[in-house]
């Protein structure tokens, strides 16, 4: 069943050896991790008015680039290829006159997430993977059921995996409010079957459709506080947005509402016109089992590839697909200036082990690696030739770019990019750089336990 499935050689023969190291327990595995249910489609968009909203939008631009109607705007002077290939692989619309904020702490989060929300007149809508009830999340939930009971639209989507915590009484408590509330994909026998390996990790925010807010931080003390008795601070990034580029966050989570309520919500106030109020130009882009492509990963491998001067990448988890190695790889041999930052401490061992596996073989090509010394860096970003900047909730994993559902912004503008690339900059002013001959001179016993962990990377 496994072999026939054609995935990629990699994921095959890391399911064929847990079936084979864990006889019986490794088919349970499999059976609830390991189906790959991409082509069935998890979320059916056929129908959806807003699905054929973004698709007629999508290919009207994929047309006036080809016919080269374009040529006189903003778009033009964008690096078309990866343009293109977003537009081709998930309808991600190009918007222009955007302002964007960057939040690179989570006291400038939450400040700035609370102040949109207590501003909110029509509606609300979050989605976000971790929902925590803890001083943060209280606060939040508080504004929240206050603005549900003066007659504004909040709706919420936790995934059910990511926010597991979350009892009853809390979805009670917000319904009671008038706050719409859902679990995604919850995780119940039988269903646990199923398709309790694809889960939601997207962080998207739309306020009255005029105010968006994507990045890496989901809702909990620890994303403001960090945790001092483990790794210490929590370093992530965030954006908030203002402009056209909110109408894209908006169709996103409009689709995951449809497929958690059953409810498709089209009205034309969802999607208010807004004026330019700034300068950027950028795509936010999904990726998910809902999609043909792995949208993200292909955009990500695209700006690598068509790099010239420079790639600096932030993750906190380094499992890069083949393609995505051999693109950092190549563009190192290439000349291209290619650094990478990871945490020294992980909030996951064996992820922490895995990332490590890739490490020297980078680092051969001439890739610059970086261990993060402050804390727990969870930032997801990429900046490259100060023309193209990309944040949002995927990691540089198999999971992101192949079994979670997630949403990334790609930003074409050089005082963004020169602006992330400062604070990259920054970050590696606060990581140890890792030569080679020191990485080879590790006790050979942690470099077996990284290569086992290894085999085992296309499924964490």
């Amino acid at each position: 069943m496994i072999v026939l499935e054609n995935r990629s050689p990699l994921k095959t023969i890391s399911w064929v050896l847990v079936l084979l190291l864990l006889p019986g327990l490794g088919f349970i595995f499999y059976i609830f991790f390991g189906q790959n249910f991409r082509k069935e489609k998890i979320i059916a968009r056929k129908g959806l008015r807003n699905h054929h909203r973004i698709n007629y939008l999508a290919h009207s631009q994929i047309t006036q680039l080809a016919d080269g109607h374009l040529s006189k705007n903003d778009i033009a002077r964008q690096p078309t290829g990866i343009v293109r290939l977003l537009l081709n692989n998930s309808s991600s619309v190009v918007t222009t006159g955007n302002e964007v904020t960057f939040l690179q702490n989570g006291t400038r989060k939450f400040d700035a997430l609370i102040r949109e929300l207590k501003k909110a007149e029509h509606f609300i809508h979050l989605q976000y993977y971790i929902f925590a009830e803890d001083n943060i999340g209280n606060q939040v939930k508080e504004i929240l059921k206050e603005k549900a009971r003066r007659g504004i639209e909040v709706r919420l989507i936790v995934d059910d995996v990511g926010s597991w915590e979350l009892k009853s009484p809390f979805y009670e408590e917000m319904r009671d409010a008038g706050i719409e509330v859902y679990s995604f994909l919850q995780v119940h026998f039988p269903l646990l079957t199923s398709k309790v390996n694809y889960r939601n990790h997207r962080k998207i925010v739309v306020i009255d459709g005029h105010v968006g807010f994507i990045g890496g931080y989901n809702i909990a003390d620890r994303y403001r506080d960090g945790d001092l008795n483990s790794y210490g601070i929590w370093r992530d990034t965030h954006i908030m947005i203002k402009g056209d580029a909110v109408n894209s966050l908006q169709s996103i989570f409009l689709i995951d509402w449809y497929f958690v309520s059953q409810t498709e919500l089209s009205d034309p106030k969802y999607f208010p016109q807004s004026e330019a109020i700034g300068n950027k130009t950028m795509q936010i882009v999904p990726s998910g089992p809902d999609s043909d492509w792995p949208a993200i990963m292909m955009g990500i491998f695209q700006t690598i590839v068509t790099a010239r001067d420079y790639v600096y990448i932030a993750t906190p988890y380094f499992m890069p697909s083949e393609s995505v190695l051999l693109a950092l790889k190549t563009a190192a041999l290439s000349g291209v200036d290619v650094r990478i930052i990871i945490p020294e401490k992980s909030d996951a061992f064996i992820t922490l082990l895995c990332s490590r596996s890739y490490i020297r073989e980078i680092l051969e090509a001439g890739v610059q690696v970086y261990f993060y010394q402050k804390g727990f860096l969870h930032s997801k970003t990429l900046v490259a030739d100060d023309r193209i900047s990309i944040v949002g909730s995927a990691n540089m994993d198999f999971r992101s770019f192949e079994q979670n559902f997630e949403a990334t912004a790609f930003i074409y503008d050089k005082e963004t990019g020169i602006e992330m690339k400062e604070t990259f900059l920054q970050d590696q002013a606060d990581s140890e750089i890792v030569l080679l001959p020191e990485w080879m001179d590790r006790p050979f016993l942690e470099k077996v336990k990284e290569s086992f962990a290894r085999l085992f990377s296309p499924l964490l």
